[in-house]
C-alpha cells in the first residue's frame, strides 16, 4: 500500500522523492520499482524515483522514542499540550538525554559536549535544557517558559496558580478519590482509577491515597484547591465552583 501510495502521489503531483525513517526502507524502494515498472512501457528504462531515510531516535534499549502510555507526542497542542510535550523530554532516562540533544536541538555540540561530563543529579539540568529548548523550537518561548514554571509548581511553593486546574462542584457528603481522577482526566476510566489507588500511584495534597472509598468533603478545599498527582509526572489542581 505504501508503494502504491507512491505511485500515486508520483502520478498527481509529480513526487519522485520520498523520505522516511530507516526502518521505511523497503517501503520506499518498492515504491521507486513500482513507479519504474508502471512507466516503462514506452520507456525501457521506465521513469526513475528516490527515497531518502533518516536515523531513527532510538531509546538506550533501542526502542522508538515518541510513545507514552497516552499514545504518541503530538506536535499538535491540542493533541499533546506544551506542558505535556515538555514533561515527555524532562523524564526521558538519563542514558537517552545526550543523544537526542545532539539529534534534536541546536545547541553548539561543544555545549553538548560539557553536559556529557555531567554526573549524578546534574543530568537533570540537561533533561531542563532539552526539554525547555525542544518545547520553544515547538510551541515558542512563551509557552516553554510556562511549562517550565508549571513543572517546577510540582515541588514549589507559592506556584500552584502555574497548575492545569479543573473546577468542580463537591457535592455536601463529598466526591469520591476515583471520581475525582476521572474529572481531571489524570485516568480515563473509574477502572483505571481503581488500579491506580490500589497500586500507591495518587497523592492528594501530598498525602497518598490507598483507599478507593475516599471522599474529600467540600470543606478541605482550600482557596488555592487540592493537587491531585497521579504518580511522579501528572497532576491537576482542583477547585471548587458553585
Amino acid at each position: 500500500m505504501q508503494a502504491y501510495d507512491f505511485y500515486r502521489l508520483y502520478l498527481e503531483h509529480g513526487v519522485t522523492l520520498q523520505c522516511g525513517g530507516d526502518d521505511q526502507w523497503s517501503n520506499i524502494l518498492a515504491g521507486a520499482e513500482l513507479i519504474r515498472k508502471k512507466t516503462s512501457i514506452g520507456n525501457e528504462a521506465g521513469d526513475k524515483a528516490f527515497g531518502m531515510t533518516f536515523s531513527l531516535l532510538l531509546t538506550s534499549e533501542g526502542n522508538k522514542m515518541g510513545k507514552t502510555q497516552a499514545g504518541a507526542v503530538w506536535l499538535d497542542p491540542e493533541k499533546t499540550s506544551p506542558l505535556d510535550f515538555y514533561q515527555y523530554w524532562r523524564n526521558i532516562d538519563d542514558a537517552d538525554t545526550i543523544s537526542c540533544l545532539k539529534m534534536l536541538s541546536f545547541l553548539p555540540l561543544e555545549e553538548i559536549a560539557e553536559m556529557e561530563k555531567w554526573m549524578g543529579s546534574e543530568i537533570n539540568r540537561a533533561k531542563e535544557i532539552l526539554a525547555h529548548h525542544l518545547t520553544e523550537l515547538v510551541h515558542g518561548k512563551e509557552r516553554a517558559d510556562t511549562a517550565l514554571e508549571t513543572a517546577k509548581a510540582l515541588f514549589t511553593q507559592g506556584a500552584a496558580a502555574a497548575m492545569p486546574t479543573v473546577a468542580v462542584i463537591v457535592p455536601q457528603d463529598g466526591i469520591n478519590i476515583l471520581d475525582l481522577l476521572v474529572m481531571t482526566e489524570l485516568v480515563s476510566s473509574k477502572s483505571e482509577a481503581r488500579r491506580a489507588v490500589e497500586q500507591g500511584g495518587v497523592t492528594v495534597a501530598e498525602r497518598k491515597i490507598t483507599e478507593i472509598a475516599h471522599n474529600f468533603l467540600p470543606d478541605v478545599f482550600s482557596d488555592d484547591g487540592l493537587v491531585v498527582r497521579r504518580g511522579k509526572k501528572a497532576f491537576c489542581r482542583v477547585i471548587t465552583k458553585g
